[in-house]
C-alpha cells in the first residue's frame, strides 16, 4: 500500500471513532525499537519523538477523513505532520544525539506510516481468517 492508501484507512477508521484508532496505533515502545535499536539508552526522547509523530499522523488523517478529502493527498498530509512535528522532534532527537533534518523527519513520518499499514493489513488478514 502507498502512504496515501494507509492514511485513507487510517481516515476511515476515525470516521468509525477515535476508540478504534487508539487501539489501531502502534505501541510507541514497539516504533521505536524498530525505528532506533541502537539507541536504547536514550529511549525516552526517542519515544516521545515517535509518539509525537504518531500522534500527528493520526491527527492529520482525522482531519482529512472529516473533510472528506483523502484521496491525493498524501504529500500535503506529510507536509502538514512534518510542520506539526519537526521543531519538537529535531529537539527530542538531538537530545538522543541523533542529527535530523526535515528529510529525515520525512523518512521517519513515512516509516510510522509504513509501520500501521503493516499493522492494517495484518488486522485484515485476521479479521479475514475469522
Amino acid at each position: 500500500m502507498s502512504f496515501v492508501s494507509v492514511l485513507e484507512t487510517i481516515g476511515k477508521g476515525f470516521a468509525k471513532g477515535l476508540k478504534w484508532a487508539v487501539e489501531y496505533a502502534v505501541p510507541v515502545e514497539r516504533l521505536v525499537g524498530l525505528l532506533f535499536p541502537a539507541a536504547a539508552p536514550i529511549a525516552n526522547e526517542l519515544a516521545d519523538a515517535t509518539s509525537l509523530i504518531q500522534t500527528a499522523v493520526l491527527l492529520v488523517e482525522q482531519k482529512y477523513a472529516a473533510s472528506g478529502v483523502q484521496s491525493g493527498t498524501g504529500a500535503q498530509k506529510l507536509a502538514e505532520v512534518v510542520l506539526l512535528t519537526e521543531q519538537s522532534v529535531t529537539a527530542l532527537l538531538a537530545k538522543a544525539g541523533v542529527a535530523a533534518d526535515t528529510s529525515y523527519i520525512e523518512s521517519v513520518v513515512s516509516a510510522v506510516v509504513a509501520i500501521l499499514n503493516v499493522q492494517n493489513a495484518s488486522g485484515a488478514i485476521t479479521a479475514a481468517a475469522a
